[in-house]
């Protein structure tokens, strides 16, 4: 052949010595075309040659070897041709990406747009569909995980002030309560003053207002 074998890493040979037949696949996806299989007449009469040597013994041999001769170098020359017209037969269905030089199928893996393959530039709003599925299942599966009481609280009072230990005797609280487990003091309390409505602090005994005991 003149020209250089483009598709060197993604190609299968599938001749037989009665035709030739190549399968080429996209680097990227894997997906195959196959191109159509091209019978080979001189795979025939060797064939027949072959048999009549197995039936006939020494009468045939000699015949049986040539034959053997002629397929051999005959079968390199039109393996030679078949292989660049399945080249051609091809070529309109891939192309070569100018950045990674990847083969790779302009049905599935092309970008048309920035033209480059779609490993090297995806299309953006499959992508973006892609991440937005994957976000919700990963807070399907968050959200799946969180105790009852961890539900309440993200649904509308997350910013509430969640006391670890009761101040009073120090007992760890397991859950988010309003009084502790241990000894009954109070873990919650109004974020206003009872008396006036001022905003208190976490920790004011007083009002910082009007001087009322919280």
């Amino acid at each position: 052949m003149s020209e250089a074998i483009e598709f060197n890493s993604n190609y299968s040979d599938e001749s037989t010595d009665k035709g030739f037949q190549f399968e080429f696949t996209c680097g990227r996806c894997g997906n195959g075309t196959k191109t159509r299989f091209r019978p080979w007449a001189v795979g025939g009469v060797s064939s027949a040659l072959d048999a009549a040597s197995s039936l006939f013994g020494g009468v045939f041999n000699s015949a049986a070897e040539v034959g053997e001769q002629v397929r051999s170098a005959a079968w390199e020359k039109a393996h030679d041709a078949a292989f660049q017209q399945a080249v051609e037969e091809v070529r309109p269905a891939f192309v070569q990406c100018p950045h990674c030089s990847t083969w790779v199928c302009r049905k599935a893996c092309w970008n048309d747009k920035r033209g480059l393959c779609k490993e090297c530039a995806p299309d953006l709003g499959v992508e973006m569909s892609a991440a937005q599925a994957s976000r919700s299942v990963e807070e399907v599966w968050a959200h799946a995980k969180m105790a009852e009481e961890d539900k309440k609280l993200a649904e509308g009072n997350w910013r509430e002030t969640i006391v670890a230990s009761c101040p009073k005797c120090g007992a760890p609280q397991a859950s988010n309560a309003k009084s502790c487990a241990n000894c009954g003091t109070a873990l919650k309390r109004g974020e206003k003053c009872a008396k006036c409505g001022a905003k208190l602090t976490p920790k004011a005994k007083f009002c910082p207002d009007c001087g009322e005991k919280v």
